[in-house]
């Protein structure tokens, strides 16, 4: 075409070869299946599928040239050779054996991921400690004196390390020598033959270094993330993700509010990410094969085979870069087949190049069939061209204007796609998917652009890369305010089932709702009525809920929270406005209470000690709300988690004090005092649970006694003490440590409550409540509620008027 047309450049309008078709889409979808199902299965299984496919493809070739089906079975042969071989490589070599038996191995392993580290999880009453993962191949093994084995083996490597561990500075293609603990993958089907459990936490042993492609891109993602040190916490941790993938600084709060809002794909590296690389370099897609096309490759008088060829260095720098994830390998094959026909000067067809992306990268490594990344990025690749144009023609033909058509089409297009999958993993529908991602995705393109920009500018000029930083801070920092507004929202999403079940369920009413819309859409008022409905239920203003559903009810004094098997208990200061005594086991729970409660203004928050079931969720008392001060004990244990809570505070600016016996506070109607721990300890305690700080708070006259954690021994010197006078009869008692069997029988028939509360988990592990001591509590003449079994409690009245409401 480029010589008929007489022109370097190529013709202005080159022709087009024939209509868009489907052809390619059978075998993809029938490799990508075979793919799915064949791992791990017998070599029997998938030999008899190559076999049988071979000849049916065959016959049919022969007898009745039926070349579409004959390609169809052609690739589910490709697809089970390869998938077979791929499972026989699992289980070549001695590493599965050592493996089953659990031995102690001593490898030379060659890197094949970034190493990544853990997110904090609660064990009990601490936060297990956190691991760095890393995927790896074996390229020599040896065990039990025996003689070194040479193989090649994927594995995957945990090492006991925390942030700033020489291992998480180790790069793709690195070679180490490790002696580690051999153990089966967890379950069947997973595309690695065994679980290195690396001993000691020492420095890595390293034996070759990383390869020199991988050394730069090592170099770009440095100087990308010391570009961003300077702005903004959000910005900070956001912008590296959006450029390259690196997620290394998100925080768990920040990224809990990006899968509330369907934002979580803006983290995975993308084939709009890859798209805005090559616009600036081909310009837009409709001019691509002009001679007067825009952008950089016409500037510098490029022909369209040397753009091509350019382009297609660009798309495997992406990938070395942004790392071959699974939306990175889509998007590059995409790309590639869209290169290739650039330089052949054939049609762009976007949707054959899709299926042939798939069909490629499903013969080439099968276990992205089974990768739930790559099935959401095809599927909403796959959305945006086959509903978006369709959906977006609609809205135009009902009076939208084409740029809103055509956002809105593309947002909801990949959202109803979508949705199901994210349900098989997050059993939850997020409601305000749309929105967000249609108020993200203006911010995203000078984001994403700014942000390479700095990439290539930090290895040459930092100065430079900071300044374009700071440029790309403001739209990251907005995506990041539309992620956590969004997830506030008290209606922000629904639980559904789980499973392909709720799936399949989800994608039923998703097809019923489309179906009504159409016919919702001819009548403007009742789409309006739907509307509002929606919105009053995403918002959820406290008034309505209060009067629909009685939560929370008006005048409450005091609300234990339902956060399981933990504490969370909110004293009322005020309209908006409450004091947090402990903040839980998870920062979603708490969250959630004080949103129903609407709680804006937290003066303090009080960490009674630094347990995980105490501490953990306190992301989620800071989410969104203005913090006075945290509050908590002086000893300091477990060193761990109090080194959490200052990070937390830190970030968020909040000042981190002392309690200590004898200290009066008052805000609003409310007041207390702090009863213990003294502000000179006699001795060391033994546990955490004995310097937890204890309050006696009064609000409209009501009386209520909040014990922490404290053991018995604490009790008793707690009645010993000056304030043990003040403890004769109180109207609440927050029962210690869960309702325990661990109680002072002095301390509960001197408090003398008429209402006992105990939070506690739903068949927790511990056996709390104890039974002898809800008898005890009870043959005081207490009320005995508690969380497992009764949920959320408010105390409402005053004085002698005591009532309690559950949720």
């Amino acid at each position: 075409m480029h010589a008929a047309s007489g022109k370097r450049l190529g013709a202005s309008h080159p022709r087009l070869d024939g209509p868009v078709d489907l052809r390619l889409v059978p075998p993809a979808l029938a490799a990508w299946v075979t793919a799915a199902l064949l791992p791990g299965a017998p070599a029997g299984w998938w030999a008899g599928v190559v076999v049988v496919a071979l000849v049916l493809a065959l016959v049919l070739l022969r007898t009745r040239p039926r070349t579409a089906v004959a390609a169809v079975l052609l690739c589910v042969a490709g697809a089970a050779l390869s998938a077979g071989l791929h499972g026989a490589d699992l289980r070549r070599g001695p590493v599965p054996e050592l493996a089953r038996q659990y031995a102690t191995v001593t490898a030379e392993v060659r890197l094949t991921s970034d190493p990544r580290l853990t997110r904090p999880r609660i064990s009990g009453d601490r936060l297990a400690p956190p691991a760095v993962l890393v995927d790896a191949e074996v390229r020599r093994v040896e065990a039990g004196g025996r003689a070194a084995v040479v193989t090649r083996t994927p594995v995957l490597m945990v090492v006991r390390a925390s942030a700033g561990s020489p291992w998480l500075g180790l790069l793709p293609s690195t070679r180490l020598r490790v002696t580690a603990r051999a153990a089966p993958p967890m379950a069947d089907g997973d595309r690695i033959a065994a679980v290195l459990r690396v001993r000691g936490e020492g420095a890595p042993e390293v034996v070759a270094p990383p390869s020199a492609a991988q050394r730069v891109a090592g170099r770009l993602r440095a100087g990308l993330r010391e570009a961003t040190d300077g702005l903004p916490a959000d910005a900070r941790a956001l912008l590296p993700g959006l450029v390259v993938g690196d997620t290394s600084r998100i925080t768990p709060d920040l990224d809990e509010a990006f899968k509330e809002t369907d934002l979580a794909h803006t983290l995975a590296v993308s084939g709009s990410n890859l798209t805005i690389i090559l616009v600036l370099l081909i310009g837009p897609p409709g001019t691509a094969h002009l001679a007067e096309r825009r952008g950089l490759a016409p500037r510098l008088g490029l022909s369209l085979r040397t753009t091509a060829l350019c382009g297609g260095a660009l798309t495997l720098a992406f990938v070395v870069v942004c790392r071959p994830d699974p939306s990175v390998l889509r998007a590059a094959a995409c790309g590639a087949v869209v290169l290739l026909a650039l330089a052949t000067g054939r049609r762009r067809s976007l949707l054959p190049a899709l299926a042939a992306a798939v069909l490629l990268l499903v013969l080439f490594a099968p276990e992205l069939a089974r990768s739930y990344g790559f099935l959401l990025s095809v599927l909403a690749t796959g959305a945006l061209l086959v509903l978006a144009p369709r959906w977006s023609a609609a809205l135009r033909r009902r009076g939208v204007g084409p740029r809103t058509a055509e956002a809105l089409a593309a947002a909801a297009a990949a959202q109803a796609v979508c949705a199901p999958v994210v349900v098989v993993l997050s059993a939850r529908v997020s409601l305000v998917a749309v929105p967000c991602n249609l108020l993200a995705e203006c911010a995203l393109a000078p984001a994403t652009v700014l942000g390479f920009a700095a990439l290539a500018a930090a290895p040459v000029a930092i100065p430079v890369a900071k300044a374009l930083a700071w440029g790309a801070s403001w739209p990251a920092g907005w995506i990041a305010d539309i992620a956590r507004t969004g997830a506030a929202l008290p209606g922000a999403g629904i639980d559904w089932p789980g499973g392909w079940a709720g799936a399949g369920l989800l994608l039923l009413v998703t097809v019923a709702g489309l179906a009504a819309g159409r016919r919702l859409v001819r009548h403007p008022w009742w789409c309006a009525v739907g509307a509002v409905l929606l919105v009053l239920f995403v918002v959820q203003p406290p008034p309505l809920v209060r009067v629909i559903g009685g939560w929370p009810p008006p005048g409450w004094r005091l609300v234990m929270c339902d956060v399981g098997q933990g504490d969370a208990v909110v004293l009322a200061a005020g309209a908006g406005t409450g004091v947090v005594v402990d903040a839980g086991p998870d920062p979603e729970l708490v969250d959630h209470c004080l949103r129903s409660l609407g709680v804006t203004r937290v003066p303090l928050v009080v960490l009674t000690h630094f347990h995980a079931d105490h501490v953990a969720g306190l992301p989620g008392v800071l989410r969104g709300r203005q913090v006075g001060a945290i509050q908590t004990t002086g000893h300091e244990e477990p060193v761990q988690q109090a080194e959490f809570v200052r990070r937390a505070a830190s970030a968020r600016g909040v000042p981190v004090t002392r309690a200590a016996a004898g200290e009066r506070r008052r805000t609003g109607a409310l007041s207390w005092r702090v009863l213990w721990p003294p502000a000179s300890p006699a001795a060391r305690p033994e546990e955490p649970n004995d310097t937890s700080v204890t309050l006696l708070a009064e609000v409209a006259g009501v009386r209520v006694l909040l014990l922490g954690d404290l053991e018995p021994p604490a009790q008793r010197a707690l009645l010993a003490s000056p304030a043990g006078a003040l403890l004769d009869g109180v109207d609440v008692l927050k029962v210690a440590h869960h309702g325990s069997a661990y109680q002072d029988p002095e301390l509960m028939r001197r408090a003398a409550p008429r209402l006992a509360l105990i939070s506690a988990g739903e068949d927790n592990p511990y056996g709390h409540p104890a039974p002898g001591t809800v008898a005890a509590l009870r043959a005081g003449g207490a009320v005995v509620l508690r969380t497992d079994r009764d949920g959320a409690l408010a105390v409402l009245g005053e004085g002698g008027d005591l009532r309690v409401a559950g949720d």
